[in-house]
């Protein structure tokens, strides 16, 4: 289907200025020209374009995060590494301003004890990135598991919260690679939403009111009892 710009802008809620910005910043295919002073712009323009503002507005990708991303749209949703780029970057709860440690300057610089370190690596409690790369985010569950201990709490229970972690990691691996099964260029942007909104808001959703569920059962026991 052909579109003007102003149907665009109706269908899309993106102001001209702004698709006009994205084409000429190379996010967007340049429009098809009819004849002087005319363009018309496909479903590819519409799709695009959703899915930009998707990533702008819930996932908070900058410009060049999505012309990355983009630049790859055509390939396999399970093979290519840049066009999940920004969901990695979310993921992985590492700001790019992040201070790196290796393994040694990490243990030196906190005054962690190895052994302990050691034995969160694993049992998979402390996930580094990469190998060799800790950061502040590791630090804090070093601090946290140091707390169960302080106060009595068995260490199986954060060790179990993690394996079920990595369960859960299976399943949406699982739903990434359905995803990618029915990918056509149709619905490029409703699958992403999917895999974003299951991993940003579902996720929360799920286990945050199993959570409540759970704590309210035990509340309503112990007024009964």
């Amino acid at each position: 289907m052909e579109y003007k710009i102003s149907q665009l802008v109706s269908l899309t809620d993106v102001p001209k200025s702004t698709i006009l910005y994205y084409i000429r910043e190379g996010m967007l295919p340049e429009a098809k020209k009819i004849k002087s002073n005319v363009h018309v712009y496909s479903d590819e323009h519409l799709e695009l374009i959703k899915y930009i503002k998707y990533m702008k507005s819930s996932i908070g990708s900058s410009n060049d995060d999505i012309k990355v991303a983009l630049k790859n749209k055509n390939r396999s949703l399970a093979t290519s590494f840049t066009m999940i780029e920004p969901l990695m970057n979310t993921l992985s709860l590492v700001s790019k301003n992040e201070k790196y440690y290796t393994k040694d300057e990490f243990l030196e610089h906190f005054q962690i004890e190895k052994q302990l370190l050691d034995r969160l690596l694993q049992d998979g409690i402390i996930i580094p990135l990469n190998d060799n790369e800790f950061t502040d985010k590791d630090l804090s569950v070093i601090k946290l598991v140091q707390s169960f201990a302080k106060v009595g709490v068995e260490y199986e229970i954060i060790k179990q919260y993690a394996e079920h972690a990595k369960e859960i990691s299976k399943l949406e691996r699982m739903m990434q690679q359905q995803l990618c099964s029915v990918r056509t260029d149709d619905n490029f942007t409703i699958l992403w939403e999917i895999m974003f909104d299951t991993l940003f808001k579902a996720k929360e959703y799920v286990f945050n009111r199993y959570t409540y569920k759970r704590f309210l059962k035990a509340i309503m026991e112990d007024k009964f009892e």
